[in-house]
């Protein structure tokens, strides 16, 4: 198993000055995926076949924004985590803020405009292996904290996408596509999922956008 000693914590992540723009700033609110040699290793370490039939699949079986151990649920603190200036409610629902989509590049002044994101769509994953699963691991998958798998984006933007795989749909935001094929590729290498070859092909030149590291470590 590859492994990411410099993988930084979330808490170390949201110190980081509030000097960052655009979509680094946005997908630095993820955790951090691998740095894009690692991605692309974890990609060519996946297995490519054709797509697992669709039979039995319904969004129900991603049990969806699981309450946590506060009031919250997954979708909250992930609009929390991703915006600015959140203010909630007592029932802990967004109530104001500003959200900028590493998608398309909007900033957004309401959570009603905003979607949470499953960066790998719960369809696709039942495509590439996730039929097989428990509904208690398509639950977990559904409401993923620990890896880059939820990210706060425009309704518009996400809704455009639907279920569609990177071989049918890039970020708008051509400066988002290393990060996007990053968390695509850390969330399907930890739970082992498969690949298309065309999925595969189109993932690898979204990480052929990615700069090269300068010494230092310093990263996209």
């Amino acid at each position: 198993m590859l492994t990411r000693p410099w993988r930084r914590t979330a808490a170390a992540l949201t110190a980081l000055p509030v000097l960052l723009a655009g979509p680094a700033a946005a997908m630095a609110r993820l955790p951090e995926p691998s740095v894009p040699p690692i991605a692309r290793a974890e990609l060519n370490l996946l297995t490519v076949v054709e797509p697992r039939s669709m039979a039995g699949y319904s969004p129900d079986r991603f049990p969806h924004w699981s309450p946590r151990a506060s009031a919250c649920d997954a979708r909250e603190i992930v609009l929390a985590r991703d915006g600015q200036n959140v203010e909630r409610d007592g029932a802990c629902r967004a109530v104001s803020g500003s959200w900028y989509s590493a998608y398309d590049g909007r900033t957004l002044s309401s959570a009603d405009d905003v979607d949470v994101s499953h960066i790998v769509p719960p369809a696709n994953a039942w495509r590439s292996g996730a039929d097989t699963w428990s509904d208690a691991e398509r639950e977990s998958f559904a409401n993923d904290l620990e890896r880059p798998q939820l990210l706060a984006v425009s309704a518009a933007s996400n809704k455009s996408r639907g279920d569609r795989g990177p071989e049918s749909w890039r970020p708008p935001l051509a400066a988002s596509r290393c990060l996007y094929a990053r968390a695509w590729a850390d969330v399907k290498y930890h739970y082992r999922l498969t690949v298309t070859a065309e999925e595969k092909a189109a993932l690898g030149e979204m990480l052929d956008t990615c700069r090269p590291e300068p010494a230092g470590g310093n990263r996209k």
